[in-house]
């Protein structure tokens, strides 16, 4: 019972998201970081889908969203979050503060840059395909799965070359595809060199014991503090299993899902696979105020 908290990745960040937002100390640090004309400068596909503003920017407005509406509502059930989101959820979850987060944010984000410095690497959306035949069809253009969203639903990364070629090839065989706004090869092998830096980072943070139910997309239940600081390294470079997440909301038994953050993509995802359980996004409501009575009258 109660509601489950799920945290956005990239891709979805605009101009206008959550315009409801107070102007609090969280977001007067992301001002710091990036200036405070940052919705403006979003209008710039390039600023915009840069790495580091992406991943302050996402952590910072979750981390400020939540900790606006959490002195409105008892507490989630359970907290997941999509890539980058697991920061927002990890604050969520009590494992460190809003300050630590959006400094993690822009640490994580430099990890991953030099990693991708290497190689053009990058990620494609794919849908429309049968496990055995994306793994088929990964495998004979040298690509890894990112992230597993669903049946026929994933992520996959690798080299731009190789990338441009399967997504020629996919149409053939009765797969979509669509190319992220990510310049790198996230949750693949590619970033390993990321994890080694990240873990070094994270072994000098202090955390603390999740106050309750929180799933790392990498590992599973995330119970105590070094299992946190685990389970955010290894996600950098390994596929982060979205679906087993959805799966184990579902068997919370949630009566309602809230996505935390710009866009409706988790709400999304969720409800394709549970639509007798109502999902929204804080990203479709015009006050704090809404999204608070949105939730508790079902949850």
């Amino acid at each position: 019972m109660g509601y489950a908290l799920v945290f956005s990745g990239q891709g979805a960040q605009h101009p206008a998201m959550l315009p409801w937002l107070e102007r609090d100390e969280t977001l007067i640090e992301l001002e710091r970081q990036l200036g405070r004309d940052w919705r403006e400068r979003m209008a710039d596909p390039a600023w915009a889908g840069n790495n580091r503003h992406a991943q302050l920017l996402l952590t910072g407005v979750a981390v400020a969203a939540w900790s606006q509406l959490a002195r409105h509502l008892p507490p989630p059930a359970i907290v997941a979050g999509y890539s980058v989101g697991e920061l927002g959820a990890f604050a969520a979850a009590g494992v460190f503060d809003p300050d630590t987060a959006l400094s993690l944010a822009a640490s994580r984000a430099q990890a991953m840059d030099r990693a991708a410095a290497a190689e053009p690497t990058g990620l494609l959306g794919v849908s429309g395909a049968a496990p055995e035949a994306l793994a088929r069809w990964c495998e004979r253009f040298g690509l890894e799965v990112a992230i597993r969203i669903g049946p026929g639903s994933a992520v996959v990364g690798g080299p731009r070359p190789a990338l441009a070629e399967a997504a020629a090839d996919a149409s053939a065989i009765g797969m979509r595809c669509t190319a992220l706004n990510v310049a790198m090869a996230s949750h693949t092998h590619w970033m390993r060199g990321a994890t080694d830096e990240f873990a070094r980072v994270l072994a000098d943070v202090p955390m603390r014991r999740p106050s309750g139910v929180l799933l790392s997309g990498a590992l599973g239940r995330v119970r105590n503090a070094a299992q946190a600081k685990e389970a955010l390294a290894a996600q950098l470079s390994q596929t982060v299993e979205w679906d087993a997440c959805l799966d184990a909301i579902a068997a919370q038994r949630v009566d309602a899902v809230l996505e935390i953050g710009p866009g409706r993509a988790l709400a999304g995802m969720w409800m394709e696979r549970c639509p007798e359980i109502p999902a929204r996004s804080v990203d479709e409501f015009r006050s704090g105020t809404a999204v608070a009575k949105w939730l508790l009258e079902r949850a």
